[in-house]
C-alpha cells in the first residue's frame, strides 16, 4: 500500500486496529510485531501476528493490536495463498535455503508432463510432517534449536488440506507454484515430498504469502513506511490513540 494511501487511515490502536503488514525477507514475525510495538511507544499496547512466516519468506502478515489481538485465532486460521519457487534435483537439510545442499540429482530424466502429475497427490487432504527446522514445539523448545544442535527428534504427521496446488513455471531446475492451503500447512514439507515423488529432491528457495482469508498483500503496508508514519505521529492527539469511551 501506498504512503498516500497510509496517510489516509485513521488509526485507534488501542481499541484495535487489523494491520496487514509485507513482510521483509530475513525478518522474523516477531521482529515486525517489535517494530510496530516500539512505534506505538509510550503507549503499552498488545501486539501480536496471526501466522508465523518463516525468515527467508516474504508477504503478507497480519497484526493486530489492543482489543483485537482476541480475534487472533480467528483470522489465524483462514486459508493461505503462497507463491513460490523451488529447486528440483538437490536437497538441504531444512528444506530451504536456509542450510546449505546435502544431496544432488539428476535431471535428465524429468519431463514437464512428470512435473504437472507430481502435484496431484498432494491436492485435498493431506498428511505431512513439520520440517526438523521449524518452530514447533517438542517439550518446550522449539525444533529448529534442537536441530541445529543436531539433536534428532520424532516428528509427529499432521493434517491439513490443500486445495489449489498448481505448477506455474518450469525452467529446470527452477519451478514456481502457487498454493492455497489450510493453517498449519507446512510449504517447506510440500516442497521436499513433491521432489520424493518424482524419486528426486527438492527445496524451497522462494516463498511469498500472497493472502490470508480475505485479505490481500497488495493492501499490506511496507514496515518501513508504517514505522515512520506512526513515529511522525507522536504529536496524534491522544484521543485518536486511546480507548473511546461512552
Amino acid at each position: 500500500m501506498s504512503v498516500e494511501k497510509l496517510s489516509e487511515r485513521t488509526f485507534n490502536f488501542a481499541e484495535g486496529e487489523l494491520l496487514l503488514i509485507n513482510k521483509p525477507y530475513k525478518w522474523t514475525s516477531f521482529d515486525v510485531v517489535g517494530k510496530i510495538r516500539n512505534s506505538l511507544k509510550p503507549l503499552k499496547l498488545k501486539v501480536g501476528h496471526a501466522g508465523t512466516l518463516d525468515p527467508l519468506a516474504t508477504g503478507l502478515l497480519i497484526l493486530c493490536t489492543g482489543k483485537l489481538t482476541k480475534q487472533i485465532d480467528t483470522f489465524q486460521a483462514e486459508d493461505k495463498e503462497y507463491t513460490g519457487t523451488m529447486i528440483l534435483g538437490a536437497t538441504t537439510p531444512s528444506f530451504d535455503m536456509e542450510t546449505v545442499e546435502d544431496a544432488s540429482f539428476p535431471l535428465d530424466h524429468i519431463t514437464e508432463e512428470a512435473i504437472y502429475a507430481a502435484t496431484a497427490p498432494f491436492i485435498g487432504e493431506i498428511q505431512q510432517y513439520p520440517p526438523a527446522h521449524s518452530a514447533v514445539k517438542v517439550n518446550g523448545e522449539r525444533l529448529y534449536v534442537k536441530a541445529r544442535r543436531g539433536e534428532e527428534q520424532e516428528l509427529r504427521l499432521r493434517f491439513v488440506n490443500v486445495p489449489v496446488f498448481e505448477i506455474t513455471r518450469i525452467a529446470l531446475p527452477e519451478i514456481d507454484f502457487r498454493i492455497v492451503c489450510s493453517k498449519g500447512t507446512y510449504i517447506r514439507s510440500l516442497v521436499s515430498d513433491f521432489g520424493k515423488q518424482l524419486d528426486n529432491g527438492a527445496y524451497l528457495s522462494k516463498l511469498t504469502r500472497t493472502r490470508s482469508g480475505s485479505f490481500l498483500l497488495e493492501d499490506a503496508f511496507e514496515v518501513t513506511d508504517l514505522v515512520d508514519y506512526l513515529r511522525n505521529k507522536r504529536e496524534t492527539p491522544a484521543a485518536e490513540l486511546l480507548p473511546k469511551t461512552s
